[in-house]
């Protein structure tokens, strides 16, 4: 008996090293393809609204993806769903590898985000069914470490690829997702899930037409795509409240605590999108350096953050989400403050400074997935965790989108931060004035109404 036990926990143990192994690679894919945009524009004499679809499909597919297979866990064993998941993100992977034309690698992109899209879900329910509150945050602590690695590994990886070989052997990397398939296969056991119903597909269609028109409305300053946009999101709230088995379920949303863990957390996602989004095009840009370079002086925070993520986890589970949530916003806050400042200055004070905000957004995933996962009863885990991971991931294209709109704008006449020291990165400077004031509001929002249930329930 005492063996069994033994070796239950030891499969446990080794589903978990799996599934973090997997979360590098996913988040490999996702950051290499924003370093190969260039590369890609050029090869197939692009504009830049064009090669924007690289991107911008994959995260619209990867948000929606993630609702849809939260949904699926509740009907089919999760080493189905993966198996299915990660075959089709190899799919797309050869089609994206093989592509000869722009649509045939936007086409790759959306096969591989549909596949992948089934990570983030399953990265958030196998800790919460595998185990208890009081050892769930070590747990996310190391899927969060598995993120913040993969975040620090892909630019690298993505600048030698590009430069030894071409964009296309990037879809090559890709593939080693492939190998954790069969050790999900052995080490997921469990049973087969017991509620039933349709997926609205039309609801799906109806918020990924909303999101799309979206982008393009903020990408293009159209008010024909804002009307659309329009449209599509009046449909979306039709569906989802005549349909029988809609989308997104509004009873969810009752639940205060729920809705309130959503809107912090994807504040956060689209504020720490600053990290990786902003930072390579400042060090770019405006010191010089080359994508490799870049990629370099950003990998020590990231690994720091990585390193520091189990830590993070068994903190949460001594002394509960909201002491880790605190020192999350207060790394968010010293680290996007100072950037402000020193935006432009020397690439080895921006490295350092990255430290505090990289451990920052490691440390506010952990938080908020475990305590929005403990505002949920068992039967509503996986499509409840599957919103919160579909709002990131919206946040997340809605924040990028934003910032590169305002790069667009060129020269400010106001400058924000008035401690500023380099004035040619003016517009960087007060993007990041901006994420520190929304640190502030979120922080406060956090303390006055959610720090009393985090507290009772982390």
């Amino acid at each position: 008996m005492v063996v069994a036990v033994n070796k239950e926990k030891q499969d446990i143990d080794r589903l978990v090293t799996v599934l973090v192994f997997a979360l590098v690679i996913s988040v490999m894919n996702s950051t290499m393809f924003n370093m190969a945009i260039p590369s890609i524009t050029r090869e197939f004499n692009l504009l830049p609204t064009e090669a924007g679809w690289i991107v911008t499909a994959y995260i619209i597919i990867y948000a929606i993806g993630s609702v849809i297979y939260g949904k699926l866990a509740d009907k089919y064993m999760l080493k189905t769903l993966l198996t299915f998941g990660l075959c089709t993100f190899a799919a797309g992977s050869i089609l994206g590898f093989a592509a000869s034309s722009f649509p045939l690698l936007v086409a790759g992109r959306c096969l591989q985000a549909m596949g992948a899209s089934v990570m983030p879900t399953v990265s958030m329910i196998i800790p919460t069914r595998y185990f208890n509150s009081e050892n769930r945050g070590r747990v996310l602590g190391l899927t969060s470490a598995g993120m913040a690695l993969g975040t620090a590994i892909g630019p690298i990886v993505a600048g030698c690829v590009t430069s030894f070989f071409n964009w296309h052997y990037l879809f090559i990397v890709s593939l080693l997702s492939l190998v954790t398939l069969p050790f999900f296969r052995k080490y997921l056991q469990e049973e087969q899930q017991q509620r039933y119903g349709k997926i609205d597909m039309v609801g799906a269609a109806f918020l990924a037409g909303t999101l799309a028109f979206l982008l393009l409305a903020i990408t293009q300053s159209s008010i024909w795509y804002a009307a659309l946009c329009g449209l599509f999101f009046m449909l979306f709230l039709w569906r989802i409240q005549s349909a029988r088995d809609p989308f997104v379920q509004l009873s969810l949303f009752k639940n205060k605590q729920f809705s309130l863990g959503i809107v912090i957390s994807g504040l956060c996602s689209g504020i720490g999108f600053g990290i990786p989004y902003l930072t390579p095009l400042l060090l770019q840009d405006v010191n010089g350096l080359s994508p490799i370079l870049s990629g370099l002086y950003m990998f020590p925070s990231a690994l720091l953050a990585a390193s520091l993520g189990r830590s993070g986890g068994k903190l949460a589970d001594l002394k509960g989400n909201h002491v880790l949530t605190y020192i999350a916003l207060l790394g968010f806050f010293v680290g996007y403050s100072i950037l402000s400042i020193v935006a432009g200055l020397s690439p080895y004070i921006i490295m350092f400074v990255l430290m505090f905000a990289c451990i920052g957004q490691t440390f506010m995933q952990i938080a908020l997935s475990n305590t929005v996962s403990g505002t949920l009863v068992k039967a509503d885990v996986g499509v409840g965790m599957g919103i919160l991971m579909m709002t990131n991931f919206i946040s997340g294209a809605l924040f990028t989108t934003l910032m590169s709109k305002a790069l667009e704008k060129g020269s400010f006449s106001v400058q924000l931060n008035p401690l500023l020291q380099a004035q040619d990165s003016l517009n960087y400077s007060n993007i990041y004035t901006v994420l520190t004031v929304l640190i502030i509001i979120v922080t406060f929002t956090y303390h006055f109404r959610f720090k009393r249930y985090s507290a009772v329930r982390g």
